[in-house]
């Protein structure tokens, strides 16, 4: 089966126990193995894909636990190598009375900012497998780079590559370096996941459509603009787009609804015979159960508490939207 690397971050989310409080106020947390990329990756192999952590991982008793959450949940750790050198970088999170996040980071040595090129060999990739990546891990560092010549890789073997800033501005120096260096990985994806929130700070542009088009740039082919309780809008470089309302639910916590939606596109990508020359076609033949798979699996984890608890097993995603879909054609 085809594989879907993803690379980047893993940390430890501390979620408070207390909800609708400030950092300050919060007076205990529960420990929650994260990072978008982990959780993307834990998506995918929950819903029966083949899903690779490609990182490295701090030598200490936090990288312990995320390596036991990642086999846990059927990722693949091989290529996950670990170090001395870093530490397992961490975030406190807290949730207002929507669900929303707030994030406090502490993350300037850790481990997975060290992964460097000459640590990654480009014979793991095999053409039709996907990577997947943030923004994150993209500030100055040996990581960046690396994320740079795994694209090379991709490219060179014809694999398809999949993007979602994910912004979390307390991570940069300022928000002129996050938007400038999106912009610099933005031509390089193939796939490109935007939410509304973020779609005016990375583009400049307020008028929605204008903003989505400008997106189409260098080697972008399919933008997803999710807008969260809203669903979300599959949009194709030849001027298609296709939509779906997604799902009411009562929002526990955000964490991670993000991660498990684009998590749910991919792997549904990867059950069809997909390439990067198809891919287009394929998006726009199957584009009503891609997105009813994604906003559902969004949907779902929004309803519980935490990120990596959160996500939904493939068969709990079926009977979810048979269940809506059910309550759709009798009202």
């Amino acid at each position: 089966m085809k594989k879907v690397f993803c690379i980047g971050e893993t940390l430890i989310d501390f979620i408070p126990a207390q909800k609708n409080k400030t950092l300050k106020e919060v007076t205990s947390f529960e420990r929650v193995a994260g990072g978008a990329p982990m959780n993307v990756a834990i998506a995918v192999a929950k819903y029966g894909g083949n899903s690779v952590m490609l990182t490295k991982i701090a030598n200490d008793h936090f990288g312990d636990y995320i390596m036991d959450i990642l086999k846990e949940n059927g990722v693949d750790t091989s290529y996950c190598l670990r170090s001395h050198e870093g530490e397992t970088g961490l975030a406190f999170v807290s949730v207002d009375q929507n669900g929303e996040r707030s994030f406090n980071f502490y993350r300037k040595n850790a481990a997975d900012l060290l992964l460097s090129p000459e640590e990654v060999k480009s014979e793991w990739f095999q053409p039709g497998d996907l990577l997947h990546f943030c923004s994150v891990d993209l500030i100055e560092s040996p990581i960046k780079l690396t994320h740079k010549k795994v694209i090379e890789d991709f490219r060179i073997i014809g694999g398809i590559v999949s993007f979602d800033p994910n912004v979390r501005l307390p991570l940069w120096p300022d928000e002129e370096s996050c938007r400038r260096t999106i912009h610099e990985f933005l031509p390089l994806a193939d796939i490109v996941k935007v939410s509304d929130e973020e779609l005016t700070f990375i583009t400049g542009i307020e008028t929605e459509n204008e903003a989505i088009q400008s997106l189409f740039t260098g080697n972008v082919k399919v933008v997803i603009y999710t807008k969260g309780s809203k669903g979300a809008v599959i949009y194709l470089k030849n001027g298609n787009h296709y939509e779906d309302k997604g799902f009411k639910v009562t929002v526990a916590d955000t964490t991670g609804a993000g991660d498990a939606f684009i998590g749910g596109f991919l792997s549904e990508l990867q059950s069809l015979d997909i390439t990067i020359e198809n891919l287009c076609e394929k998006v726009s033949e199957n584009h009503q159960r891609i997105l009813a798979f994604a906003n559902a699996s969004g949907a779902l984890t929004a309803s519980v508490k935490g990120a990596i608890h959160a996500a939904p097993a493939k068969h709990h995603v079926l009977n979810f939207i048979a269940t809506q879909r059910d309550k759709q054609c009798l009202q």
